[in-house]
């Protein structure tokens, strides 16, 4: 097998024209240089260098090995510098999934964070709900999801297995009531969920949709889906036209509002737990750990909610 230090001496000597200048351009011994020679030549089953008096020449099969090495060795070279680069932040990847409710205040900030510390490292971020993200996450397709689980559900629900996983919470995420504003609940403190036993219902996604009928289930009814949307600005917009009522996290309510919509406390509370998810040796990665440490921090910023009324 040749070596990486077996094609530096080859190239020396070809520059050099003596085993004792190959060795003084290299920071060896002669002996270590004579050493190596030999052992390049056991592996390629070849003479590479002709011995005349004191001086060398590189045989054919040297002279191969001199000639490649200039490219072999250029390309090892920049393929340390790319990787020390990496392994200081100078530069990097990470491919980041997160919910749609996420993508309009935590991982904006995150973003803006590893930006501002890390201008050479790139986040691509694409929209995906957990059991997508989670699924890109095992096959290679991402570097890191951000996902939530509502309380009482682990955060692969059974879709995946969380053992292949690292994950880190990032906060809890309330969820409320909307209601139109001329809804008779809509000036309570805080609404019981069997009190909307008869109103029609606009759910969200797979695992919300599934979430709701959980809760409904257990205050003894089964919810009216009147209309189903992952887009929380149209939720908003169908329970302004007293459509239907939904429940709507804070993650969404810190940016988006309608003037004929109110927001309310529910019982039993909801909520759900948002993580951020990686493999064990992904977050090893600096650049991977540098977007997580962001979401942190971000998370810890984001501002609480308070009822609308």
């Amino acid at each position: 097998m040749i070596d990486a230090a077996g094609l530096r001496v080859m190239k020396a000597i070809a520059d050099e024209g003596s085993f004792t200048g190959a060795a003084l351009a290299l920071g060896y011994s002669q002996p270590a240089i004579s050493q190596m020679v030999r052992r390049l030549e056991q592996r390629t089953g070849t003479v590479l260098v002709e011995r005349i008096g004191r001086s060398v020449r590189l045989t054919e099969a040297g002279q191969v090995l001199a000639r490649h090495a200039v490219t072999v060795l250029s390309a090892l070279d920049a393929a340390e510098e790319e990787v020390a680069a990496i392994a200081g932040l100078r530069a990097g990847r990470v491919r980041l999934m997160a919910f749609p409710s996420s993508s309009a205040t935590l991982v904006p900030r995150a973003l803006a964070l590893v930006r501002e510390r890390f201008p050479e490292v790139k986040v691509t971020f694409t929209e995906a709900e957990p059991p997508e993200s989670l699924a890109a996450l095992r096959a290679g397709e991402c570097d890191l999801a951000v996902a939530f689980a509502y309380e009482g559900t682990d955060l692969g629900r059974g879709e995946e297995d969380l053992d292949l996983f690292v994950t880190q919470k990032l906060l809890d995420d309330e969820v409320r009531l909307a209601l139109p504003k001329d809804h008779p609940l809509a000036d309570r403190d805080v609404v019981d969920l069997a009190d909307l036993s008869s109103e029609p219902w606009i759910a969200g996604c797979p695992r919300c949709r599934g979430h709701l009928l959980q809760m409904c289930s257990a205050e003894g009814f089964s919810p009216d889906v009147a209309f189903e949307t992952e887009d929380y600005v149209a939720v908003l917009g169908l329970v302004a036209e007293g459509l239907g009522v939904a429940l709507i996290p804070d993650l969404i309510l810190r940016t988006a509002h309608h003037s004929d919509v109110v927001t309310l406390p529910i019982r039993p509370a909801s909520r759900r737990q948002v993580h951020v998810v990686t493999t064990p040796d992904l977050q090893r990665v600096p650049a991977v750990q540098a977007t997580i440490d962001a979401l942190v921090e971000a998370a810890k910023a984001q501002p609480r909610v308070l009822a609308s009324t």
